[in-house]
C-alpha cells in the first residue's frame, strides 16, 4: 500500500485556495480458503466484514467441492494447492489490488494449504483457524485417503518441529503477521497442532493467538462463529487499517518538516509570507517480502 499527499489549488472566484489531498493507493486484498467438506459460502460473512474495511475479498470453492464434488474421491493436496495459487494469482492480477498487501485466511485443511502457499506466493498477513496437519508422505494420493489413516490423530498429538512437516517448515520461513485461532474443544485439530504451528512461526513479524472457549472444530454454536468473526475482523483492522494510518502519518509528518524548513529559510531572508507546500509526498509500505 501507499499513501500520497499532494498540494492542490481550489479555485474560488479569482483566487485559488491552497489545499492538500491525502489519498491511499493500492487496495489490500483478502483470499479466503475453506476447509475440507466446506464451501466458499462459509466465508462470505467474514468477507463482507473485511470488505467494509476497504479490502478486496475473494472466496472460491476448492476442487472436490460444490461444482467439482465429483472429484472428492480423487483430488489431491497438490491439486488443491494449485487451486489456491490460481485464485491468489487472479486476485493479485487485478489492477486495483496491491499485490504486496494480500491477506490469506484459511480454515482447517484450507489453513494447512494456506501455510504451504506462503512458500510460493507473497502473503503479507496470514490468518489460520484450526489449521490441520497431515503427514508429508503420499502427497499425490487422494486427500480422502489421508483421513482414513488410522495414525492421523496420533500424529496430531505429537510435538512436531519444522523439519518434521512441510507446512511447519513453511511457517518457520514466514516473515509476515500471523493470527492463530483455536477452538477449545476441537477433537479434529487438537491443541498440540496449534502449539506446533505457534512454535514454528519463529520469524513472523507478529503472532496473535485467540482461543474460542467452549467451541468445537465446526464452531457449531452461532455465538462461537460470531466470536471468530470478531477476532478476525479486529485483527485485520489492526493490520490493514493500522498500516494505512501509519503511512498517512508519515506523509503528514514529512510535509510538516518541509514547511518548517521552508519557514526557517524564509525567516533568514526576512520574508513575511508564510511558506506554502507544493508537490507530492509518498510513503510506501514496507512489506514482509
Amino acid at each position: 500500500m501507499e499513501a500520497k499527499l499532494s498540494s492542490i489549488d481550489i479555485p474560488v472566484g479569482e483566487d485559488a485556495l491552497s489545499g492538500t489531498l491525502l489519498t491511499p493507493s493500492g487496495m489490500p486484498a483478502v483470499l479466503f480458503v475453506h476447509g475440507w467438506g466446506g464451501s466458499q459460502h462459509h466465508s462470505l460473512v467474514r468477507a463482507r466484514e473485511a470488505a467494509g474495511l476497504g479490502c478486496i475479498c475473494m472466496t472460491f470453492d476448492l476442487r472436490g467441492h460444490e461444482g467439482y464434488a465429483s472429484m472428492r474421491q480423487t483430488v489431491t493436496r497438490a491439486q488443491n494447492l494449485d487451486d489456491i495459487k490460481a485464485a491468489y494469482d487472479q486476485l493479485a492480477s487485478l489492477s486495483y489490488v496491491d499485490a504486496q498487501s494480500i491477506a490469506v485466511v484459511g480454515l482447517s485443511y484450507g489453513g494447512y494449504l494456506s501455510a504451504l502457499l506462503t512458500r510460493e506466493r507473497p502473503v503479507e498477513w496470514l490468518a489460520l483457524r484450526s489449521p490441520a496437519l497431515y503427514k508429508d508422505a503420499y502427497w499425490d494420493q487422494p486427500k480422502v485417503s489421508l483421513n482414513a489413516d488410522p495414525d492421523l490423530m496420533a500424529y496430531r498429538q505429537q510435538r512436531l518441529r519444522p523439519e518434521d512437516n512441510i507446512a511447519l517448515a513453511a511457517c518457520a520461513n514466514y516473515k509476515g503477521d500471523v493470527l492463530l485461532v483455536e477452538a477449545e474443544h476441537d477433537v479434529i485439530v487438537p491443541q498440540p497442532v496449534l502449539q506446533n504451528y505457534a512454535a514454528a512461526f519463529v520469524q513472523a513479524r507478529s503472532l496473535t493467538t485467540r482461543l474460542i472457549a467452549g467451541a468445537d472444530h465446526a464452531l457449531s454454536i452461532k455465538e462461537h462463529q460470531q466470536q471468530y468473526t470478531r477476532a478476525l475482523i479486529d485483527w485485520l483492522t489492526e493490520m490493514v487499517v493500522g498500516r494505512r494510518i501509519a503511512l498517512a502519518k508519515e506523509v503528514v509528518a514529512t510535509r510538516k518538516q518541509l514547511l518548517k524548513d521552508q519557514q526557517g529559510a524564509a525567516a533568514a531572508q526576512l520574508e513575511q509570507a508564510a511558506p506554502v507546500f507544493r508537490g507530492d509526498i509518498r510513503a510506501v509500505e514496507k512489506t514482509s517480502g
